[in-house]
């Protein structure tokens, strides 16, 4: 991390629209199969859009996603311009800090989850996986367990 003669992080100010048209020239090149962002929201991603002489809009945006953060309107807008929504924290990021409201239970202990999962044989984290689907959002699942890997992919797509 860099910082000012002050100590405080010092932040580059580099044009956005100059790193996409790089990145478009790795696309030509045929180093990079597409490109897409993370954590971009809609101001950002029309910065790029309406970029003059776009050759290639961002294939994906991935920001985070489960039933306590649903992004709707940003999941609207990147749907309106064929940008598919990827999902991370699907437990709502449980080990979250003074800024989450702790009167709130985590996805494993909501017990509105908790009773869809009872009725279908299912864990509260397949429920939000399932939600992230549902809505069309392509969700990122990380585990270390073996067992709760076999179980994230036991959550079906259809209705």
């Amino acid at each position: 991390m860099s910082v000012d003669e002050n100590g405080a992080v010092a932040f580059d100010n580099v044009d956005l629209c100059q790193t996409w048209e790089v990145l478009e020239q790795c696309k030509d090149a045929g180093l990079v199969k597409s490109i897409g962002v993370s954590n971009f929201n809609r101001e950002l991603l029309e910065r790029i859009l309406n970029k003059p002489g776009l050759k290639y809009k961002p294939v994906c945006n991935q920001v985070e996603f489960h039933p306590y953060l649903t992004q709707n309107g940003l999941q609207k807008f990147c749907r309106s311009k064929d940008i598919v929504l990827v999902g991370y924290g699907v437990l709502g990021s449980p080990g979250a800090g003074n800024w989450k409201d702790q009167g709130v239970p985590s996805i494993l202990q909501n017990p509105i989850l908790i009773s869809i999962g009872k009725k279908y044989q299912k864990s509260p984290v397949q429920v939000s996986i399932r939600y992230t689907m549902q809505r069309g959002v392509v969700p990122i699942v990380k585990s270390f367990s073996p067992e709760r890997l076999r179980q994230n992919f036991q959550v079906k797509t259809e209705i």
